[in-house]
């Protein structure tokens, strides 16, 4: 039986389900499958590259189903977000930095903000600019997230309420789902269990190595971002991982591998050697409990199931 929540009336959707926006691995295909399995598929807009968005935009927009496109507020510029905004989103969702810049745009078109948080008081900037929908993302998550956050659920849930809050990080299962509701939120984003699907834009060993992996196999760091060049602020932002060289070799001396650019220029030389990885492989805590590669129409249905049974299970207690 479908999930009744705040958030699936307000967008119209099946199970309160959303496809987290990662940037680049979160394509048209696997946005509109989610969408097509009953969830809200987030296209991951990322920093807005206009190109790779006039690639991926129209094959969610003929999906037929609601869908939204995600961006990071700090790199994406409103071109971009403009750009995603003529193909009819039902919702535009905004990461990491200030949201305001593009509030209005998004309205004037009729879509719904949603906004990911990572602190209170980030929260409470959310809740006062009027957001629509807002995202609580805890620490276990996989990829980018606040190096110092705390987004506890029940409380975002009190601070915002009425508005819908959804919770992020470290969700992987039906039973995450269903322990987000139970806590106050109307539902789940989900990245790195839909980073194992068919549709994900992932190369096939980052897909293998998800499912390969776990938990205690991640860790939170800004190295990586560091060694790689990223325009992320490190102080404030760390990105959770599967393990890496790198994170070996400059663990607990970021500033050191920031100041030292022949190190930078090595990372580079390996990469292209093929003695690391192209990119990091981004995962969450949850990764453990991610081992196949369905679907992502079939994976919702199933994680709305399997939430389902586990509220039903907790009822008889």
């Amino acid at each position: 039986m479908a999930l009744s929540t705040a958030f699936t009336k307000l967008f119209g959707v099946q199970h309160p389900i959303a496809l987290a926006p990662m940037g680049g691995s979160a394509g048209g295909a696997l946005a509109a499958a989610v969408s097509r399995g009953g969830g809200l598929g987030l296209l991951g807009g990322g920093y807005g590259d206009r190109d790779w968005l006039a690639r991926e935009l129209p094959i969610v927009a003929g999906g037929g189903r609601p869908w939204g496109v995600g961006f990071l507020s700090w790199a994406a510029g409103v071109s971009a977000v403009e750009q995603a905004l003529e193909y009819g989103p039902r919702a535009v969702m905004l990461s990491f930095g200030d949201p305001s810049p593009f509030v209005e745009r998004i309205r004037a078109t009729g879509a719904a903000v949603i906004v990911q948080v990572t602190d209170l008081e980030e929260a409470q900037a959310a809740v006062d600019l009027g957001a629509d929908v807002i995202v609580a993302q805890g620490s276990e998550g996989g990829g980018h997230g606040a190096r110092r956050g705390r987004a506890t659920l029940p409380v975002v849930a009190d601070l915002a309420a009425p508005v819908p809050v959804l919770a992020a990080g470290g969700i992987a299962d039906g039973r995450g789902v269903a322990a987000a509701l139970a806590l106050g939120a109307a539902g789940a984003l989900i990245g790195t269990r839909f980073q194992a699907t068919a549709e994900a834009l992932v190369d096939p060993s980052i897909a293998e190595a998800i499912v390969r992996g776990r938990g205690e196999d991640t860790e939170r760091s800004g190295v990586l971002d560091i060694a790689r060049g990223s325009r992320w602020q490190t102080t404030k932002y760390t990105a959770r991982s599967l393990g890496h060289p790198y994170l070996d070799r400059w663990r607990s001396r970021e500033a050191e591998l920031a100041a030292d650019s022949q190190a930078r220029r090595d990372y580079q030389v390996d990469v292209a050697r093929g003695d690391v990885p192209p990119l990091p492989v981004w995962a969450g805590e949850g990764v453990d409990l991610i081992d196949d590669l369905p679907p992502a129409a079939d994976l919702v249905a199933a994680l709305a199931a399997q939430a389902d049974n586990a509220l039903a299970r907790a009822g008889r207690y």
